[in-house]
């Protein structure tokens, strides 16, 4: 293989791994906040996934179900963002306790720091018990779904890579 081949084929497996990447974090926004719409609807937590729109979009269209979808699909797209942060700083600690913990930090950055932003939101004191433990576990379980699957994909392609390093070596 010559290099110019190998330089083509190292920048297809990196888009490949951004594709990877980009469709693990939309996929797990948009899952993980329909899940919480579930919740929302029986009562397992105060906040529904249209908290975000509260502070921007106009009308009562925000409110139902439309607002929820809609909602869905944007924390898939920030989720797309999330998910490169985590390829960016974490991709290579296949561990479940680091995607745990990213969640943690993740469900601590929406609540107390970006807290402000997002008027229907109450503080961490005024929610009640089932919120508070229903938004944790949700945050835990999306950071260990988000944090495994772009390591478990970045261990994959580490591993073609050493595969085809030994297949050019003999």
């Amino acid at each position: 293989m010559t290099e110019e081949q190998e330089h083509q084929s190292q920048n297809s497996k990196e888009t490949s791994y951004m594709l990877k990447t980009v469709s693990i974090g939309f996929v797990g926004g948009v899952f993980w906040s329909f899940l919480n719409y579930i919740a929302y609807l029986f009562h397992f937590t105060e906040i529904s996934p249209n908290v975000i729109l509260q502070p921007w979009a106009l009308g009562e269209w925000k409110e139902k179900a439309m607002g929820n979808f809609v909602s869905m699909i944007i924390l898939g797209v920030i989720s797309i963002v999330v998910a490169i942060l985590y390829q960016v700083t974490l991709k290579n600690y296949m561990r479940v306790w680091i995607g745990m913990l990213f969640g943690l930090v993740l469900w601590v950055l929406v609540f107390y720091v970006l807290n402000p932003l997002f008027p229907d939101i109450k503080t961490v004191s005024e929610l009640d018990k089932n919120t508070i433990i229903t938004s944790i576990c949700f945050y835990i379980l999306y950071g260990v779904f988000v944090g495994y699957s772009i390591s478990f994909e970045a261990s994959a392609l580490n591993l073609k890579d050493s595969d085809q390093a030994t297949v050019n070596e003999e």
